[in-house]
């Protein structure tokens, strides 16, 4: 599993325009591939290192569903690494269907309460391209329309305004609209915090999911603030739930840090293949 060190481009600026800086430690697979082998995995693959915490014997078939090898993931990278022929840019805010870009795009949108990390996990997303300006908040409901960036001629990713606390007064107008009218739609992610688990209001979110009959996938943010045993448990729960209570979520959960880039790969990996951008992902 991704056993061998490749050497690194030059490194890229990162966050707000400050182009010339540095990339976070690890927004690169090339930082990563020269983590010891344990560390790696725990970065690239956060499930899979947390399903070494079970009990022997224990199914972890839902722990490596979308599993891919070394190269999907850099094809992946490349997506979100921009270039001459390949521009990465906010294009607009909307808090009406009617002020939103055309729809000629396959699509993706981040979706979670207020304060869940959804701004910091979507720059983290885009930390190897310095001139996407992703403003984050140490302010709960900063977000209050719906944020569309353009991925090149690839995709577009939405940051939606987050739900519950500070949520925009029109957020349930906004964002039913959004999810019934957006045809270009191919999945929305749901963010839950790690610490907490699923709330109350990632209940009704996920009720509004099934209805519309919107795929979705559920990714708990923030791990690197909960132990082992909470994030287990939280895991295990969700897992459960997902299984017993959901038709329209992904069976697998992605675990991600935006601090530290634990799960960032293999997030953009997944956004590239739902997006068919990487339509076969050759398994690790």
């Amino acid at each position: 599993m991704l056993l061998l060190p490749r050497a690194g481009g030059a490194a890229r600026g990162w966050g707000g325009g400050a182009a010339g800086r540095s990339p976070p430690a690890l927004a690169a697979l090339s930082q990563v591939l020269r983590l010891e082998r344990s560390r790696r995995t725990g970065v690239v693959f956060p499930l899979e290192k947390l399903a070494r915490s079970l009990a022997p014997g224990a199914d972890t078939a839902r722990f490596r569903l979308f599993q891919p090898g070394l190269a999907a993931l850099q094809r992946a990278e490349t997506l979100f690494r921009s270039g001459r022929d390949h521009a990465i840019d906010y294009v607009s805010s909307a808090v009406r269907m009617d002020h939103a870009p055309p729809p000629a795009l396959p699509e993706v949108c981040f979706i979670g309460r207020s304060n869940v990390g959804k701004s910091s996990l979507i720059r983290a997303l885009f930390s190897l391209s310095p001139e996407v300006e992703v403003r984050v908040s140490k302010t709960p409901g900063h977000t209050k329309k719906m944020n569309f960036f353009k991925v090149g001629k690839k995709f577009i990713l939405v940051d939606m305004p987050g739900y519950g606390y500070r949520a925009p007064q029109d957020f349930v107008e906004m964002v039913e609209a959004y999810l019934q009218e957006r045809h270009n739609l191919k999945r929305t992610f749901l963010l839950v915090d790690g610490v907490v688990g699923l709330q109350k209001t990632d209940h009704i979110a996920v009720d509004m999911l099934e209805e519309f009959g919107i795929p979705y996938v559920m990714v708990l943010t923030k791990i690197d603030r909960a132990s082992r045993g909470a994030l287990l448990k939280n895991v295990l729960e969700i897992q459960e739930f997902v299984k017993e209570k959901t038709q329209g979520c992904f069976p697998q959960l992605f675990l991600v840090s935006s601090l530290e880039f634990s799960g960032v790969h293999l997030l953009r990996c997944f956004v590239a293949h739902v997006t068919g951008n990487l339509p076969t992902v050759d398994a690790n």
